[in-house]
């Protein structure tokens, strides 16, 4: 009887931390973002956004099984579950996941995402509106003027450097205009952001991950004007940048203060704009072979970076338009490296949704057509295939699409119909869905629990080391607005557990011993990662246990920027201690698999992550 108590009171427990965690109390209320802020609008701010000049539609611890400190709302253990030895991915799991809030202002919109090595993620909006929610540091202004003449001062920081575990925010100063830049991690850890609008079209950015580090600019770096261009990082850890709005060209991004005489002409990318564009903010993705993949509105093609030829031509993905403003979600399936290297490394494309070519146009007259309903995969290395589609459970346009430390994916935000672009959407979609690449076809979707909060154009989300996923930003306007408008600007900010955060498992999260890490590390090396693991009945090390790396991409208009994720060769899990084992795993062999720079990597049990930790490569 006693027993059986103490189980009921556990019962109880468990389903009290449950509601207060997934039903915040004020989890509806406007709080700091929605009400009638006095910095909400600056004087004459509105006039000016009135007038059409001023922009149109822009088109651990060492005790097994002990939880650990960043694991969402749950402090309690789970029972013992045995594990069959079956060679099985996944625990399965009915839990559909988990959101919380946890900021009601990041005092700027995060139109941009990019977390730093020191965990402190980078949010930045566009500077055009001269307005936020927070000021410069230092009683700092910049002047400028307005089209139709009028000197004015904008005080306002448009950019916040955002603890992922406070919520504390730290005023950042963009000298240039990033709207609708681009940007990655260097090998030292510092984020590169390219491009943007007027003064910002040609810069540079810098920003060193520090407690007191602001952006450095550039302004006349590159050689054309990158609008909605797309960065991604290469074998050598520089970065490519390709198209943007006009520029149908690609080119390197040159050393600090050093600028580019010329761009590399690519007529792909004229050829793929059509009326409305949709094409620009094209997905790239460095091959296992040292050449460039890139996909824009409708066709895809083979760069070779060091020739500037293009190698190969793929099969037309029909069905619609995939890139902005017909906007799709994409992503390079994990790769997976074996114990023996072999000539070639398989990789994958996904690409999801999106809108007809007509949408654009439509939605301009107020007549929003449904977004696309399918996914599609790509073996790029394999120049015979053709692509191979799925229909996902819902439409969805503007949409992010994040790789888990598991190998699975997560797509999210967006909305239902419509395209991107200001006031050009409708019928938010708050259904995040879990993707299984490795089940079979018919399988692979999971609705998971929506969540309450529009996420629509300009918004963005994040992986955290704590498998947790950061949600931020939407702003379908042209200025902060908070009141008489559909979709207010959004500045709350909210996590999501996905559910290998179910708390029947919290005790089987391995606990990586970072201390005992060799670092740095380098290509083609054993390395040993030793972590805590508590583990019922047999185990089975070849299917059981993956270790993983992700580098931190940087996320804009639902495309996370150099986003992989890297399943390691595992020699062999060893147990070295009571509930302590060591996994010998085998780096990446160049900078094309894994390019030089910061990941978080994961120990992962049967779809379970570990809390990661940082580890660089170089």
């Amino acid at each position: 009887m006693a027993a059986f108590l103490k189980a009921a009171s556990l019962l109880l427990l468990l389903l009290l931390v449950l509601f207060f965690d997934l039903v915040p109390a004020d989890f509806n209320t406007v709080g700091g973002a929605y009400g009638s802020s006095p910095n909400s609008l600056a004087p004459g701010l509105k006039e000016i956004l009135a007038n059409p000049n001023t922009g149109t539609n822009d088109a651990g611890k060492k005790d097994a099984a002990t939880p650990t400190k960043n694991l969402p709302g749950i402090t309690f253990k789970a029972g013992p579950r045995p594990v069959d030895g079956s060679g099985a991915r996944f625990f399965e799991t009915s839990n559909i996941g988990m959101w919380k809030l946890v900021s009601r202002n990041s005092t700027v919109s995060a139109m941009h995402m990019n977390l730093l090595p020191n965990n402190k993620m980078i949010m930045f909006d566009a500077a055009a509106f001269h307005i936020s929610q927070i000021k410069l540091p230092g009683g700092k202004c910049f002047p400028y003027t307005t089209d139709q003449g009028a000197a004015m001062e904008d005080c306002w920081a448009h950019g916040v450097e955002y603890d992922i575990e406070t919520g504390n925010v730290r005023p950042l100063t963009m000298a240039t205009d990033p709207w609708c830049s681009s940007g990655g991690l260097d090998v030292e850890g510092r984020l590169v952001n390219t491009g943007g609008w007027r003064d910002g079209t040609k810069t540079v950015r810098y920003i060193t991950p520090c407690e007191t580090c602001d952006f450095k600019d550039y302004p006349m770096a590159l050689a054309r004007p990158r609008w909605y261009s797309t960065q991604i990082t290469m074998s050598d850890g520089g970065f490519l940048l390709v198209g943007g709005r006009r520029s149908y060209s690609v080119e390197f991004v040159p050393a600090e203060g050093k600028s580019n005489p010329r761009a590399i002409k690519l007529p792909f990318l004229d050829e793929t704009t059509d009326l409305d564009e949709n094409n620009l903010y094209p997905f790239v993705y460095l091959s296992t072979d040292g050449n460039v993949f890139i996909f824009a509105n409708s066709r895809s093609i083979l760069f070779d970076p060091k020739t500037h030829t293009v190698l190969h031509e793929y099969p037309v993905l029909e069905g619609g338009s995939r890139n902005y403003p017909a906007s799709a979600m994409s992503a390079l399936l994990p790769l997976k490296l074996p114990l023996v290297n072999p000539g070639s490394i398989p990789a994958e494309v996904i690409i999801c949704g999106g809108a007809k070519p007509e949408s654009y146009r439509l939605a301009e007259k107020g007549n929003f057509m449904p977004a696309l309903i399918d996914c599609a995969r790509l073996e790029i290395t394999n120049p015979k295939d053709v692509w191979r589609k799925e229909q996902m459970p819902s439409p969805r346009v503007m949409g992010d699409l994040l790789i888990l430390p598991t190998g699975d994916l997560l797509l999210l935000n967006g909305a239902t119909t419509g395209t991107a672009a200001w006031n050009f959407a409708e019928s938010p979609n708050y259904s995040p869905i879990l993707y299984s690449p490795d089940k079979p076809q018919g399988q692979r979707f999971k609705q998971l629990v929506p969540t309450r909060i529009p996420r629509m154009y300009h918004s963005s989300s994040a992986v955290l080391p704590d498998g947790q996923i950061l949600v931020a930003g939407s702003n379908t306007n042209a200025g902060y607005l908070f009141q008489a408008v559909k979709y207010p600007t959004e500045l709350r900010v909210e996590k999501f557990s996905p559910p290998y955060l179910d708390p029947m498992y919290v005790a089987y999260r391995p606990a990586i011993l970072a201390e005992e890490l060799v670092l740095p590390w380098q290509y083609g090396k054993d390395y040993v990662v030793k972590f805590n693991l508590l583990i019922e009945g047999q185990f089975d090390q070849k299917n059981d246990i993956r270790v993983t790396m992700y580098p931190p991409p940087f996320t804009t208009h639902g495309y996370s920027m150099s986003q992989r994720l890297v399943v390691l060769a595992n020699k062999q899990v060893a147990e070295t201690g009571a509930g302590t084992y060591s996994a010998t795993v085998v780096a990446p062999p160049s900078g094309i698999i894994a390019p030089p720079g910061f990941y978080m990597l994961f120990v992962v049990y049967r779809g379970i992550p570990s809390v990661g930790t940082w580890i660089q490569i170089k």
